[in-house]
């Protein structure tokens, strides 16, 4: 039972069966995610974005400035962006994981994935970004890019995420929705997408410390 036809057609939807299935993705999502050993970061952006194109080399250079400052890099699994952020990951020696999707024409499996895991269920799947992530860098996207961004603002409206960076990767492509996003950082420098989330992730620990 995927989200289609839990969505598309309700009264078809075995309560009980639909329930249990979800709760089993939870469960192996979770098991995924406890294998990651480190702080990690969670890199967004365009499925369709080549090699060799700006918003692809981006995400393949802030991959590996993270991955060498010892943290993990999770991405969506597929191909563009996040197919440069987990890649970067692997050149810089670090952990690189991709949390996949199902979906009916698209987003196939990038190689660069030390832990890979397909989701059924985006609302599964969206959990497990957030859970491990200590920050997210959101690179130029689509409507699932815009989706993770503003899921996550809300997140830390409602306090629900503390301490949690969101950077905004490409001031051109993002710069007219300044207005939008009070208080967020902008940037073309994956030095400075490195240290916001790493000094904002020396706060939560300072925090969680002093209790």
């Amino acid at each position: 039972m995927d989200d289609r036809q839990i969505l598309d057609r309700p009264d078809e939807v075995e309560i009980d069966a639909s329930v249990e299935k979800i709760a089993a993705e939870f469960r192996a999502g979770f098991e995924q995610v406890a294998r990651i050993d480190r702080p990690a970061v969670t890199l967004f952006g365009s499925a369709r974005a080549l090699e060799g194109s700006k918003p692809y080399e981006d995400a393949r250079s802030v991959g590996r400035l993270f991955a060498e400052a010892g943290w993990a890099v999770i991405t969506g699994g597929g191909p563009g962006v996040m197919e440069g952020g987990n890649r970067g990951a692997q050149e810089g020696g670090g952990l690189s994981v991709g949390f996949n999707i199902k979906l009916p024409h698209e987003q196939h499996g990038n190689r660069y994935c030390d832990i890979a895991y397909t989701f059924d269920h985006f609302y599964a799947r969206k959990v497990c970004f957030v859970r491990p992530a200590e920050g997210f860098v959101i690179f130029p996207g689509g409507f699932g890019t815009l989706d993770e961004l503003f899921e996550s603002l809300t997140l830390i409206q409602t306090g629900t995420i503390l301490y949690f960076p969101v950077v905004l990767f490409d001031s051109d492509y993002w710069g007219e929705m300044v207005e939008w996003i009070r208080g967020e950082l902008l940037t073309d420098d994956p030095e400075v997408a490195l240290r916001h989330v790493l000094e904002c992730h020396e706060l939560r620990r300072a925090a969680l410390e002093q209790g």
